[in-house]
């Protein structure tokens, strides 16, 4: 398995695919990951055309067990943040 493209190398392509430099598609990668995580942290849904949706969603009050210790208590309702994967980019992971 491949190792995670790291931000540096994120930034690096992204600059080199918008014909700009490195600053340029540094600050435009920073606004994008802080306009998601503003609108799923209001509750809300972005949608990434051919990529996916990131949402957020509320688990109930549950019972949870401690693996070391067999323990059960009860979990406090919490959110969670979700993606659902594009069929585009199923189909183009699948060939």
């Amino acid at each position: 398995m491949a190792k995670p493209m790291t931000k540096t190398q994120l930034v690096a392509a992204l600059a080199e695919e918008m014909g700009s430099d490195k600053k340029s598609a540094s600050a435009a990668l920073d606004a994008v990951c802080s306009l998601i995580t503003k609108e799923v942290a209001a509750g809300g849904a972005v949608t990434l055309p051919g990529v996916g949706k990131i949402y957020c969603r509320e688990r109930p009050e549950r019972m949870v067990r401690n693996p070391a210790t067999g323990e059960q208590f009860k979990k406090e309702a919490d959110k969670v943040v979700k993606m659902t994967i594009a069929k585009a980019l199923k189909d183009s992971v699948n060939g």
